[in-house]
């Protein structure tokens, strides 16, 4: 690749950053790694009536979160600032005058009514194009049908216009997709997009096209959706005598069942998140989050990296380092990629048992502060060690291994009844006298010092142990007796023996 990787994600602050939007930032993201080039986020506010509060700062956090961090963004800078669509504005007015003074744009005043009779009478006549194109732009109110002066006139006089790109009447566009190949449509069936409103924005289009250029992008690595607008952002480059970025269209995340588009709304509604993070509507709607749901982000990320891309190996689980290496647009898929919650759990249960115990320790002391716990962040690593193969979500250790901050409030009635037997508290009494007052408090002496004492006296060990077990824990579940006794340390564990004692009838 020649020329220096530059790649964009452009999220629109309108809402909260869907599972899908966070899978073209890491794409672009691990393509810019691969290529040994600049990941840049810029903000697309031009549509300022779908403006969202909080919107914005949202999306950043969400990508701090998954550790998708840009080389240049609004936040950072960088020299093809500014990074807010709405902060360039002033530029785009100069772009979109070029284009009507050669004649690829023109000045239009219709009217909203205006504009609904058009459509109406288009399909009245079942045209092949319904909207606002060649076929028809020279019925309707603009500089094509009364020239320009007596368009800049009426824009002088405050009249509401809007610009549009003059599309060719029956020419054919194409373009190379990474994915895709060869895209071909006929301008035809092409209508005569709005480039500039008269409130002093520009539309989409005309930004984002006049944007990937000012800031030399190189590729652009977008959804699916935005396929209908690549013939006219060609159109754009070959109007402004621009060479093209190459363009790559990401592939729709499916619902589970594989039947359309996962959709914003369709998580709360199934039963698992779609947004990275939790999301807080204006309105007060509460929308659940992957950080919140406990997932890790390294779950996350490698979840969604294989959602539409493949290494051509079995292997499944990759760190960001692996992703960044393996990465190729070759390698993404044109169909559609179903979303699977089940997957992602077991994308989470691997991490949390197989990769670094300090995001999971790190996670869990997040868990702890809400139960208002506070432990040396050492002792809350050993405790996620020793759960960890137990759960698929940070949240769940805290489930696991509640008695090793706060001691049993109450014990299993059912292991009483069946297993709790009338010497049993005699027989946890000679334990203490004779192992845990004479034996160091760790596991690998413990658990020989207390067979030693049960061969000598000839005692069973299962009396015992689950003794023990529904003293320390509260049930006859948990990890490994023996660690459990360790971390509480000797006092602790007496105390929960003499407890139990008096409480278990």
């Amino acid at each position: 690749m020649g020329e220096k990787v530059r790649v964009r994600f452009a999220p629109s602050p309108t809402g909260p950053l869907h599972i899908g939007g966070v899978r073209t930032a890491l794409y672009n993201y691990l393509f810019a790694k691969r290529h040994g080039g600049d990941f840049i986020l810029r903000i697309e506010d031009t549509d300022q009536n779908r403006f969202v509060e909080g919107a914005e700062k949202y999306i950043v956090e969400s990508l701090k979160w998954c550790g998708i961090m840009p080389a240049e963004s609004p936040e950072s800078g960088g020299k093809y600032g500014p990074y807010r669509q709405s902060e360039r504005k002033e530029m785009y007015r100069q772009y979109a005058d070029q284009l009507i003074k050669s004649g690829n744009a023109y000045y239009a005043f219709d009217t909203p009514e205006a504009l609904e009779a058009l459509r109406k009478k288009m399909e009245e006549e079942k045209a092949p194009n319904t909207s606002y194109c060649a076929s028809n732009r020279l019925t309707m109110d603009n500089s094509l049908v009364f020239g320009i002066e007596e368009a800049e006139k009426r824009v002088a006089a405050g009249e509401n216009f809007v610009i549009r790109f003059k599309m060719p009447d029956n020419n054919q566009v194409e373009a190379d997709d990474l994915i895709r190949g060869r895209v071909t449509v006929n301008t035809a069936l092409l209508d005569d997009k709005v480039l500039f409103k008269s409130d002093g924005m520009p539309t989409y289009h005309l930004a984002n096209v006049v944007d990937d250029h000012t800031m030399d992008i190189s590729h652009v690595i977008r959804g699916e959706e935005w396929l209908p607008s690549l013939p006219l952002h060609v159109m754009l480059y070959k109007a402004f005598g621009w060479e093209m970025p190459q363009f790559a269209h990401l592939p729709l995340l499916l619902k589970p069942d594989g039947k359309g588009k996962l959709s914003k709304r369709d998580g709360d509604k199934m039963g698992f998140p779609v947004f990275p993070v939790e999301w807080h509507n204006p309105d007060g709607e509460v929308y659940s989050g992957y950080r919140e749901s406990g997932y890790l982000p390294q779950a996350f990320i490698n979840m969604i990296a294989l959602l539409g891309w493949n290494p051509g190996t079995e292997q499944e689980i990759f760190s960001r380092e692996e992703l960044s290496e393996l990465f190729s647009i070759d390698r993404v898929n044109k169909a559609g990629a179903r979303f699977d919650p089940e997957k992602a759990k077991w994308f989470n249960h691997q991490y949390i048992m197989s990769q670094g115990l300090d995001d999971v320790t790190e996670a869990f002391m997040i868990e702890l502060q809400k139960h208002n716990i506070s432990v040396l962040r050492e002792f809350a690593a050993k405790v996620c060690d020793l759960t960890r193969e137990r759960v698929n979500f940070v949240h769940e250790i805290w489930q696991q291994s509640a008695f090793f901050f706060v001691a049993p409030a109450g014990y299993d009635q059912e292991v009483i009844k069946k297993r709790w037997k009338e010497n049993t508290p005699e027989l946890l009494r000679g334990v203490i006298e004779n192992v845990m007052q004479k034996t160091r408090f760790d596991a690998f002496l413990l658990k020989p010092a207390l067979e030693d004492y049960c061969n000598n006296n000839q005692i069973g060990m299962g009396p015992i142990m689950i003794g023990l077990r529904l003293c320390m824990v509260g049930a006859a579940s948990g990890p490994d007796l023996f660690a459990i006794m360790e971390m509480l340390g000797k006092e602790e564990v007496i105390q929960r023996i003499e407890t139990g004692l008096q409480k278990i009838k």
